[in-house]
């Protein structure tokens, strides 16, 4: 691994070379003495893999520097070590694509095994390990139909074929998922896997999981929103690792948060759904959580909108939405309001009591684009996209 070290303190730099070599001589660090100037040399094709930054706590002009470099590089990794960083600083810089920001001082085992865990995932990202495949369904707004979608593409998935399925309702705070296709009253939750992540093991994740189908597990939201506090990015890296390799499909109800649990789940997805409507409030939302998405490093290869309650001659057209947020819209959800609001209202999913209605056809139509062997009749340009 490359690595640049930026900072104006060569005693902290010289330590920093030290602490990350001592364990992987092999590794090629570079020490930079400056500031975030450098950041904007031009480096040829000698691209690092990681820069670390030491003691530079960034202001507006060095955010949008920031920014721009994690557009132009997304696989680039960044980490800040930044002296007492407060919660909106935080934030900032989990916007501009940087999620690791350590305090300084920094402790040597905590600078290791954050390197380490950078390292671990552009390994996997190389290998492309086979692994079941992963989705997650993130609202523009709320109200734009995204657990609906989730929950019951979930369901299709899972009765159109024996392939397993799960649905983990990462909505930490207020998710609901499960009550969309189920009445039964979950016995566990995210929480109580949390509270026991030492014993996650498969057997412990289907025994956590409410049962929909015998092929379909659902995992709930915490049932206390106080709970979800407890739920750390690593509970959410393990549970996702595991969910993998016992599912052929995880599907994720995100929520709209973008905080530092779901951006380490959706830094395990492979495809990431922005859900929306054809109105300008959604519209706009979208634009900022794309524009959000793609700071954190998710190209546009990852990224698919999908248009809820669509209405052909409605006075915002799809070109309209393609234009504003400038990335090709994935599929379209009829508008149907009476059979969507039954299902919801009864917790029955769509297909069981409205098989024959488009928005049933649509799903159906996405799910077989993921691999379900039942093809729809009316196949078209999303199956050739996904299965070129």
């Amino acid at each position: 691994m490359k690595i640049n070290v930026i900072s104006a303190n060569k005693t902290h730099a010289n330590s920093i070379r030290q602490i990350l070599m001592e364990e992987h001589p092999q590794r090629q660090i570079t020490l930079l003495d400056g500031g975030l100037e450098l950041l904007a040399e031009d480096h040829g094709a000698d691209i690092p893999d990681l820069i670390i930054i030491d003691g530079i706590c960034p202001g507006a002009e060095e955010f949008r520097t920031l920014e721009q470099l994690n557009l132009l590089q997304p696989g680039l990794a960044i980490v800040l070590l930044c002296k007492d960083p407060s919660s909106e600083f935080l934030i900032n810089m989990m916007h501009v694509g940087i999620k690791d920001v350590l305090p300084l001082p920094v402790a040597p085992e905590t600078l290791r095994a954050t390197v380490a865990h950078i390292e671990q995932k552009s390994t996997l990202a190389i290998t492309n390990h086979k692994h079941g495949k992963t989705m997650a369904f993130i609202a523009c707004k709320g109200g734009s139909g995204a657990t609906f979608l989730a929950s019951n593409l979930a369901y299709i998935l899972a009765a159109g074929q024996s392939s397993k399925v799960a649905l983990l309702d990462f909505n930490l705070q207020f998710g609901d998922a499960s009550l969309f296709i189920s009445d039964q009253i979950p016995t566990n939750t995210l929480a109580d896997v949390a509270d026991n992540i030492a014993r996650l093991d498969a057997s412990f994740l289907a025994s956590s999981m409410l049962h929909v189908l015998p092929n379909l597990g659902v995992l709930a939201a915490p049932e206390d929103p106080e709970h979800a506090i407890e739920i750390k990015p690593r509970h959410i890296e393990a549970l996702l690792e595991l969910a993998r390799t016992q599912y052929d499909y995880v599907i994720l109800d995100i929520g709209r948060a973008l905080n530092a649990s779901t951006v380490m789940a959706l830094d395990h997805t492979d495809m990431i759904f922005l859900v929306l409507q054809e109105t300008l409030p959604f519209i706009r939302d979208a634009k900022r959580l794309l524009h959000a998405l793609q700071a954190l490093g998710y190209g546009k290869d990852k990224i698919h909108l999908i248009v809820n309650r669509y209405e052909k001659g409605g006075e915002v057209q799809l070109e309209d939405v393609e234009q504003t947020l400038g990335i090709k819209v994935f599929r379209t959800i009829p508008n149907s309001f009476a059979a969507v609001s039954a299902s919801v209202n009864q917790g029955i999913p769509i297909m069981k009591i409205a098989q024959r209605d488009p928005v049933t056809k649509s799903l159906q139509e996405i799910a077989y684009t993921m691999g379900n062997t039942h093809q729809p009749k009316n196949d078209g340009w999303l199956s050739h996209l996904l299965h070129h």
